[in-house]
């Protein structure tokens, strides 16, 4: 069912100096950054981490404008915080019947903004963890394929 690990994802106070951490102290490269629908202002980067596993890192303001939500206070002495691990699935429709009938709640499969099929589940701590198919538009992969 699960192919591999396929992101981890930041929501930052400081995305810029985040991508810059990721990109010129650890050497990852930008795999390609999302822009907000209504101005175009950068507020997401993926970076590549080998083997088609990415970190993703969100300006925490800029996503709630896109998607929503509410602001969330972060941890005192820290600018970011873990937000979710995406799990790569081959065939999300079939992991998605396989988790219902084990008793796991199961969001409906939608397209994300990067082209990709998901769903998201609650591990039992109810830490979110998205599944994630590729698809031949993935932006994942615009570079690459």
């Amino acid at each position: 069912m699960i192919k591999q690990l396929a992101h981890l994802c930041f929501f930052s106070e400081n995305a810029e100096a985040m991508v810059s951490f990721y990109r010129d102290k650890l050497g990852l490269p930008i795999a390609f950054v999302m822009n907000n629908s209504e101005g175009g202002a950068p507020f997401g980067w993926y970076m590549e981490c080998g083997k088609d596993t990415f970190i993703e890192i969100f300006d925490q303001e800029g996503a709630v404008k896109e998607w929503g939500g509410e602001l969330v206070a972060l941890k005192e002495g820290a600018a970011s915080r873990y937000r979710h691990l995406c799990l790569e699935t081959e065939d999300i429709e079939a992991a998605r019947k396989e988790l219902l009938g084990k008793g796991v709640e199961v969001t409906e499969i939608k397209m994300g903004i990067d082209h990709s099929y998901q769903c998201w589940i609650k591990d039992v701590d109810g830490n979110a963890i998205e599944l994630m198919m590729y698809t031949g538009d993935s932006l994942q992969f615009s570079n690459s394929r």
